[in-house]
């Protein structure tokens, strides 16, 4: 009984510490430690299984899936830093300038096609924001659709493939990615298209709040502009063919088809000529920052899910879940309302570390397939 309450109060530990602002790595590393030596010293938690601890961090950096991890978020990454993202912004803002919401709708369609190309949302987001968010506000639209609309399609890059989110998610529910990434296609569109009709659903019901362009903005028109179209629309699209069609028709893994991914987005760099050595720089540092924090993240959690199974913990919330009134639509509903509740706080990356291994034995014993309730989640 003893081992428990240690099981519960360790899962809460973890959240106050997170809600109080401490790295999720040192959060979860930090209870684990904490309450494996209160539960040693009470009695209720063998030390063997700290023994495992190695081969479970060994077995973490020699995972081939998560290998994708830094080609995707290199390529996003790249991107950014090329101006590339910008170029592809600017260009559909002015295509869709004329109509009413239009550079709201640009951002949309831009974060879905970003989404599609990296699955990095810092990326998406920091690009959209950097660069849209001035032009709306001083074309006159309200602050808060403005804002409202760059981090909701920021966040398409969790859904869309290939996704970061969906790799580790992948790794932690123990399905294919690519699974997951087929899954998720027609949800993100969805996704995308409820968006883009909200969008112009206020446009048309208020439209001070997302005014057209002025007319002597849109200087180019034409064959111009088509050309223009094309340029910052196609390489894109390429990439988009390269990456998530050799995963699809069965070409390529998704670790090999972020290297192909990587390159491709190098030499589009290069063709127009924004690749630089400073550049390069700075994706490589923004990449290799990330992908350690994933990758402490990942080893905390580990740490984090071995104590807390040792207290028995993961026994006590597989009962309580398992034994929801609705069966697998009531456990449906009460994982995605603490993944919604957590989302508040903490990022996506620290939730699937986090609550997903927990959920996962649940939703099989449920008899639920694990690729839609990963997507479905």
């Amino acid at each position: 009984m003893t081992a428990d309450w240690l099981g519960l109060g360790m899962f809460i530990g973890a959240l106050l510490l997170l809600a109080a602002g401490y790295p999720v790595a040192f959060s979860l590393g930090g209870v684990a430690i904490a309450f494996g030596l209160l539960g040693t010293v009470l009695g209720a938690f063998d030390p063997i299984f700290v023994s495992a601890m190695p081969s479970r961090i060994f077995g973490i950096m020699s995972n081939y899936t998560l290998l994708a991890i830094p080609y995707f978020i290199f390529l996003g990454a790249m991107l950014e830093k090329t101006g590339i993202a910008e170029r592809l912004l600017e260009t559909i803002g002015i295509l869709f300038g004329r109509v009413r919401g239009g550079l709201a709708l640009a951002v949309v369609i831009v974060g879905a096609l970003l989404a599609a190309t990296t699955g990095v949302v810092a990326a998406t987001v920091v690009a959209m924001g950097l660069i849209s968010l001035p032009i709306m506000l001083r074309y006159g639209y309200n602050k808060e659709l403005a804002t409202g609309v760059i981090a909701a399609s920021g966040t398409l890059g969790q859904i869309i493939p290939p996704s970061v989110v969906l790799v580790v998610l992948g790794d932690q529910l123990g399905v294919s990615v690519g699974d997951l990434f087929i899954g998720s296609v027609v949800p993100g569109l969805l996704m995308a298209g409820a968006f883009a009709a909200h969008v112009l659903i206020v446009a048309l019901v208020r439209p001070e709040l997302a005014p057209a362009l002025p007319a002597e903005v849109r200087k180019i028109s034409g064959v111009s502009l088509w050309q223009r179209v094309i340029g910052a629309m196609v390489p894109p699209l390429i990439l988009i063919l390269l990456v998530l069609g050799s995963i699809f028709f069965g070409l390529a893994t998704p670790t090999e088809a972020g290297a192909v991914g990587s390159l491709g987005v190098l030499l589009l760099a290069a063709a127009n000529r924004q690749l630089s050595w400073r550049a390069l720089e700075k994706v490589c540092d923004a990449t290799l920052r990330i992908s350690a924090m994933v990758m402490f993240i990942l080893i905390g959690s580990t740490a984090f899910s071995l104590v807390f199974r040792g207290l028995n913990g993961d026994r006590l919330v597989f009962d309580v879940l398992s034994n929801l009134p609705g069966g697998q639509v009531g456990f449906l509903l009460v994982s995605m309302g603490i993944i919604f509740a957590l989302g508040f706080f903490i990022d996506f990356f620290e939730i699937a570390f986090i609550v997903v291994p927990i959920f996962q034995p649940v939703a099989e014993s449920l008899g639920m397939d694990l690729v839609w309730y990963g997507v479905s989640n």
